[in-house]
């Protein structure tokens, strides 16, 4: 693969957008733009090309995932609360057939007993949880690690 062509849609999903309001206790002080800032940091930094987007709607983000179809070389994405209950997202991701790493702040596995099972981890080459902010960075790197080894 042409190292210097690689495209990445980046997803955040519902409530993404109220970071470093929402429960920072969980979810930390950094906001959307914060990590969105960081993301492109390191992209350029890695030489690929990012696409960002946010959505609070399970269509819109499955409208998403499928505008990736022939455009971009992989998905990273944080399906929020969508990891639990959507098999629509699942089944986008597996419709596209990019590579697609899952990203989440806080550790899915050592939260309430409903957050312990993802829809997405099935269809996605990994998962990172757990690291804050760092998460979308980890995920970034790993993304793109894979992305360049095909």
């Amino acid at each position: 693969m042409n190292q210097e062509s690689l495209k990445i849609l980046v997803l955040h999903g519902p409530n993404l957008n109220f970071l470093g309001k929402r429960e920072p206790g969980i979810y930390g002080l950094k906001t959307l733009e914060d990590i969105n800032s960081l993301l492109q940091s390191l992209a350029s930094e890695l030489g690929v090309e990012l696409s960002i987007e946010q959505s609070n709607h399970e269509g819109a983000l499955v409208d998403l995932i499928q505008s990736t179809f022939g455009v971009f070389d992989g998905l990273l994405i944080n399906p929020a609360a969508y990891t639990h209950t959507s098999v629509a997202i699942r089944d986008a991701i597996a419709a596209v057939a990019i590579p697609t790493v899952e990203v989440h702040l806080s550790n899915i596995h050592q939260r309430e007993a409903f957050r312990h099972h993802s829809y997405i981890a099935p269809v996605a080459i990994g998962q990172i949880s757990g690291f804050g902010a760092e998460s979308y960075c980890l995920g970034l790197q790993a993304l793109v690690t894979h992305l360049r080894a095909t």
